[in-house]
């Protein structure tokens, strides 16, 4: 198998390992937060394992990157304990209209028209969840979702200061400081034998693996290929627990999802475009 189809193979097993983190965590009765440091703990030394010798620079950017991705985690299980799991989900996937905000004002970076209209999409879909929240899922829910989102968008910013530094290290590290931050929750007893394997499960298989997989396969995949195998989470995620747990989305919570998606993966695809066009143009003024 050549590299690259090695590549897409790895990133479709990293996609679809972190769509079952709904409905696992559904499958746990305990703390939300003893649930994401437990899931973290367990995370955090299959990286290490994967690792062997991480690079630790304690750099102010691999610091914030660190707390930024343990807030990320906390939140999102949290929200998914609130609201459902496609709300939870789906408002999390809210991170690149936030990247795209602080990239402009932090970083610098130019924003596009597409920019604009991506960051429409996603506050007009936010708009269609909490208008529904009286249904299923809870506005308290959803606004943690939606932090969480905002949370993963620092982290990202937070991985582009670092000119030297390593995403997998910074992951290393918000992995275990999740856990400490959640020491002080885990009292009380022990979930059940369904809940610690679902939390071994969400250690090792969704959250360690994948972003080891995921690691390893974006080296060889374009920006505009990576795009349209990750989208398979959010969409994935919802549908693991309607089979599993019968969580039914409503109207407009499925309406707000799919503007939600549509925004971000068209935002996506239309860079990916715009970056290609730039590199034949590069190219040809080379040549000639």
């Amino acid at each position: 198998m050549s590299a690259r189809k090695k590549a897409i193979l790895q990133l479709i097993i990293a996609s679809i390992l972190w769509s079952t983190g709904g409905i696992l965590i559904k499958l746990i009765d305990w703390n939300p937060v003893a649930i994401a440091g437990s899931r973290s703990l367990i995370s955090g030394l299959v990286i290490l394992f994967y690792l062997k010798r991480p690079k630790i620079t304690l750099s102010k950017a691999q610091g914030i990157g660190a707390l930024a991705y343990a807030s990320t985690v906390i939140l999102f299980v949290m929200a998914n304990k609130m609201t459902t799991a496609a709300n939870a989900i789906l408002l999390q996937y809210t991170a690149p209209a936030f990247v795209a905000v602080l990239g402009a004002w932090l970083l610098k970076e130019k924003v596009r028209w597409y920019d604009l209209l991506s960051i429409l999409c996603v506050f007009g879909g936010m708009i269609l969840f909490f208008t529904d929240s009286v249904g299923q899922g809870s506005a308290a829910g959803n606004a943690l979702a939606v932090i969480s989102g905002f949370m993963l968008a620092c982290v990202t910013i937070a991985l582009r200061f670092q000119k030297d530094g390593s995403p997998v290290e910074t992951m290393l590290l918000g992995n275990f400081l999740t856990f400490l931050v959640a020491i002080p929750f885990m009292g009380g007893g022990l979930p059940s034998t369904q809940g610690l394997l679902a939390i071994l499960a969400l250690g090792v298989v969704q959250l360690g693996i994948s972003y080891i997989l995921y690691g390893l396969a974006i080296k060889h995949l374009s920006a505009l290929e990576a795009v349209l195998i990750t989208v398979i989470e959010p969409l994935l995620n919802p549908v693991w627990v309607f089979l599993f747990n019968g969580e039914k989305p409503t109207l407009l919570s499925l309406l707000g999802g799919l503007v939600v998606v549509a925004g971000v993966f068209s935002r996506n695809i239309f860079y990916a475009q715009s970056m290609e066009k730039e590199r034949k143009k590069a190219g040809e003024s080379f040549e000639s």
